[in-house]
């Protein structure tokens, strides 16, 4: 009986969750009752329960997550200031007399919100409602605009500072601490979140330049689908216009210099660097004049907001987990990924696969918080590379939020698109976009030096 009760509790948790109870609700209350009939039976021990107290003051002591309130406040801020619009204004104008240039725009402004922002969401949410519309106006093909639009929004996961990164962060060095005292080191490593912000700047950035590198593809070979923006249209390119530049590029490129550069030189750790972030944002929306006592208010109540919904997954997760030890869950895992055929490999690709299925109906708060500290040790026992995993893992959910038919990002663009763009149109601008996400992947697992190398270099 004891061998089965894992299974069902997880199968009970997804239950709760095709009902429609809230994530960390369903967690924590759904492990709870699995751990009192445990106990009824004998299956469980209580003792698992009464570690709660202390795993919920390890939370509220960790220095690490208070970044998240702080990177959260910059991204809404930043959200509400009109950066987005600007930029993306400045810009289009900029790239404009090339086919493919307001693709090309979409895509590098996609980058600077991620890095300054971290939010998927708003991410994807922003640029549709600003984007879009201009893109269908100037012609384009809409599948070619939705798709950018979707996957330039999706570079908050894996483009640092990411709330992506910065909660797999502190998840990874756990469970790199743990899988460590499992192999006998009693002295262990440690991985922080710096490690993985600067782990995952190269293949960000190759991203980056592969979604550039597709629509340029599309601009010699399919040129009516991304079409440049008329000369009549387009001012001159004069001492005026590259001030525009400057100034509107200026701000945005150094708050993220800011906050990424502070981390990179060791001058201050992500927590504290997140807080530079927030100051800056304030300092930036004064200087676009949209910082008021009403804007204030509203970015504090929705930093609240997804601060309070972060931290009670995190509860629900940490109930969960001692539970699903408590039934042995962990030594279960343990057996299966190391007994599969192909080792190491073997292990890798199913635990990916899991977790890209796992991306359409869970965020990826839940995933991090309930999927890594389950397998992260196991895997890590393996010898496989922390800031590697943990980069992996950002992508192969970033991913996933593309993927038709239940990704994420799809549901967010649907949610802002105009009824001419039909979901069809969407799920086939997304694709080619896909197709690259993988091939970084597979990039990813013939070279892992393109996740480790330069943090090796920095903090060498």
């Amino acid at each position: 009986m004891l061998e089965v009760m894992p299974l069902l509790l997880f199968a009970a948790v997804g239950g709760m969750l095709l009902l429609g109870y809230p994530v960390a609700l369903s967690l924590g209350g759904t492990a709870l009752v699995f751990a009192f009939v445990g106990e009824w039976f004998g299956l469980f021990d209580h003792a698992f329960i009464n570690a709660l107290p202390n795993r919920l003051y390890g939370i509220m002591m960790n220095e690490t997550l208070i970044a998240v309130p702080l990177f959260v406040f910059m991204g809404v801020m930043l959200e509400r200031s009109r950066v987005a619009e600007n930029l993306l204004d400045t810009m289009s104008l900029l790239f404009g007399p090339m086919r493919g240039g307001l693709g090309i725009s979409v895509t590098i402004v996609g980058m600077l919100l991620a890095a300054s922002t971290g939010i998927v969401g708003a991410t994807v949410v922003t640029m549709g409602l600003l984007s879009l519309p201009t893109m269908l106006r100037r012609n384009y093909d809409p599948s070619v605009a939705a798709g950018t639009i979707c996957a330039s929004g999706t570079l908050g996961q894996i483009i640092p500072p990411s709330i992506v990164l910065v909660l797999l962060g502190d998840v990874l060095s756990a469970a790199y601490q743990q899988a460590q005292l499992d192999m006998g080191v009693f002295s262990p490593d440690t991985v922080s979140v710096g490690d993985l912000f600067v782990g995952a700047l190269i293949p960000g950035l190759l991203l980056v330049a592969a979604y550039i590198a597709y629509l340029v593809s599309l601009a010699l070979f399919r040129p009516v689908a991304v079409p440049a923006i008329p000369a009549e249209e387009r001012p001159p390119h004069d001492w005026r216009f590259w001030l525009r530049v400057v100034q509107v590029l200026l701000p945005p490129l150094g708050l993220i210099v800011a906050v990424l550069g502070s981390i990179l030189y060791g001058i201050a750790t992500p927590t504290e660097a997140a807080s530079v972030g927030a100051v800056g944002a304030l300092l930036l929306a004064a200087s676009q004049r949209q910082l008021s006592l009403a804007t204030l208010r509203g970015v504090a109540r929705q930093t609240t907001v997804v601060t309070s919904m972060v931290f009670l997954i995190f509860i629900g997760a940490a109930i969960f987990s001692l539970v699903f030890r408590g039934f042995e869950g962990d030594e279960m895992v343990t057996d299966f990924l190391t007994g599969l055929p192909g080792g190491t490999v073997g292990a890798v690709v199913l635990v990916m696969l899991v977790m890209f299925l796992l991306g359409f109906i869970l965020d990826f708060i839940e995933i991090t918080f309930v999927v890594v500290p389950i397998v992260g040790p196991v895997l890590l026992t393996m010898g496989l590379d922390p800031v590697w995993l943990g980069v992996m893992i950002a992508i192969n959910l970033q991913t996933s939020f593309l993927t038709p038919p239940f990704g994420f990002s799809l549901f967010y663009l649907r949610g802002v698109a105009p009824p001419e763009i039909s979901t069809a149109q969407i799920y086939r601008g997304v694709v080619p976009f896909i197709v690259l996400q993988l091939l970084m992947l597979i990039a990813l697992a013939l070279y892992p030096q393109l996740a480790t190398w330069l943090p090796n270099a920095v903090y060498s």
